[in-house]
Order: structure tokens, then sequence, then C-alpha cells
């Protein structure tokens, strides 16, 4: 079957769309990434209001920095997707793979210029024209769930 898809998400800034997507993380069999520092405590009771008790059953891997997370990311050959409301390459048009790694920016300001040039692909969800951008977790569900469609990789 071979290593799962991953979410990462570098530096969030909010505890409960961090719980919103370690929800959907639970249920979609998708481990997460959380590239620190975070915007809140881990205790923190936003984050365990929006993943209810979903929260525990998510696989969770937090990283000291990027730096550590993308040599664990290179050392598995896993390719960077990022997901960004500045990307080129449209989410419909990606040919992804079952052990992709889709990183999320923070909310505020997305991920820095170096971050930006390491990614394989960078992906943006096509909207209505006069919107900038989805909320992270919301963009999170419709990126993962295009992906798993994609792959196969829907939980039975």
């Amino acid at each position: 079957m071979g290593s799962p898809m991953r979410i990462a998400l570098y530096q969030p800034e909010i505890a409960g769309n961090v719980g919103a997507i370690l929800r959907l993380a639970a249920c979609f069999a998708v481990p997460v990434d959380i590239i620190m520092p975070t915007g809140f405590a881990f205790s923190d009771a936003r984050l365990k209001r929006a993943a209810m008790d979903y929260g525990a059953a998510a696989e969770v891997v937090r990283h000291a920095n990027f730096d550590a997370f993308d040599a664990d990311r290179r050392a598995n050959g896993r390719r960077l997707l990022l997901m960004s409301s500045h990307a080129s390459q449209r989410l419909p048009d990606v040919a992804f793979r079952g052990d992709d790694v889709l990183l999320m920016g923070s909310e505020s300001a997305g991920v820095p210029d170096a971050v930006r040039d390491l990614a394989d692909i960078r992906v943006r969800i096509p909207m209505a024209e006069g919107f900038r951008s989805l909320n992270i977790a919301v963009s999170t569900g419709i990126a993962v769930a295009e992906a798993l469609r994609q792959t196969g990789k829907f939980p039975q």
C-alpha cells in the first residue's frame, strides 16, 4: 500500500483551524505534520473543541522547524505540494501521488519565499472571480479529498 499521503501545517496560528484539520485527518486516515512554532498552546480549548473526540485518533508529528520537517520529507522521498492562493497550477489539473505531502501555510502569512521555492508543485484551488482565499481547514479538506479521489485512497 505504501506510505500514506500527509498534510503539513506551516506554523499554524489558529487553534480552531488545526482542530478541524485534525478531525479531517482522523476521518480520512491522513497523518499530519505540524511545523512549529504554532500561535497557540496544544492544550488550547479551541483546538480540543474543534477536533472533538476525533483529535486523539489523528496521527500527528510535530517538527521543531521547517528544516527538520523538510529533512524528514526528503529522507522519505516525498513530493511537497504547496497549497497557495497565488499558485498557477489549478487543483483539478494536478496529478497527485499517494505519498504526497500537502503543505498549508500559516493563516496570515502563508509560507516564506524560501519555503515556497522548495515546493515541487504549487497548487491553488480555483474560485469565483473576486474572492481571495478560503479558510485553511476548508482548503485542506478540498485538497485532501481531490488527492485521495485521484489516488484511490479514500477509506473504505
